[in-house]
């Protein structure tokens, strides 16, 4: 039997998305947002309000990076989501974070982050807090690729657990996409 839960914003598994951007003086800034996800081949989506200090910073540089938080940076990954870059300006240095220019756009990688997407701006609009962007490249430190390819028998992404508000770290390989299904 089914229960009806309601309109409410539940996705399984929702991600935990670290954004990174520059503020106009060159400090580093992050956040933690769950909404997001990719939109197009080479586009991203993330829901975030205008009165997060990321959402202008993204504004004024054009760029931003996007890395999902893993289960080594959790507490600092919860940190950065619950205090606002327009509040505390030593943010990164709490989080325990290094922040690393790309050398593709305007914005910070963090070290401590094993995997990202270096994002430009497509568009941001206030009013339904949609932010897109344009994956211009993605980086991966060694330690988490087997063959040149992310393993994550090596990283361990967490997702977000929206009723309980839980953070969960991805479980064991299952299947095989675009082959299980040829059984049937």
């Amino acid at each position: 039997m089914r229960k009806d839960l309601g309109a409410k914003s539940m996705l399984y598994p929702m991600p935990v998305l670290i954004l990174g951007t520059y503020d106009e003086n060159g400090n580093p800034n992050a956040m933690n947002a769950a909404w997001g996800g990719i939109s197009e081949d080479r586009e991203i989506s993330v829901c975030i309000s205008d009165t997060h200090k990321t959402a202008y910073n993204v504004v004024k540089s054009g760029a931003f990076t996007v890395s999902p938080a893993d289960v080594d940076n959790l507490v600092a990954a919860d940190y950065v989501g619950i205090v606002s870059g327009n509040n505390e300006p030593d943010k990164i240095q709490k989080a325990g974070w290094t922040a690393v220019k790309s050398e593709k756009i305007n914005a910070p990688l963090f070290a401590q982050l094993p995997f990202a997407l270096e994002c430009e701006l497509i568009s941001y609009d206030p009013q339904t807090c949609r932010l897109v962007g344009k994956i211009v490249n993605v980086s991966a430190d060694e330690r988490i690729l087997t063959d040149g390819k992310v393993d994550l028998a090596k990283f361990f992404p967490i997702v977000y657990e929206p009723c309980s508000h839980g953070y969960y770290s991805l479980g064991e390989k299952v299947g095989q996409a675009f082959c299980d299904g040829k059984k049937i």
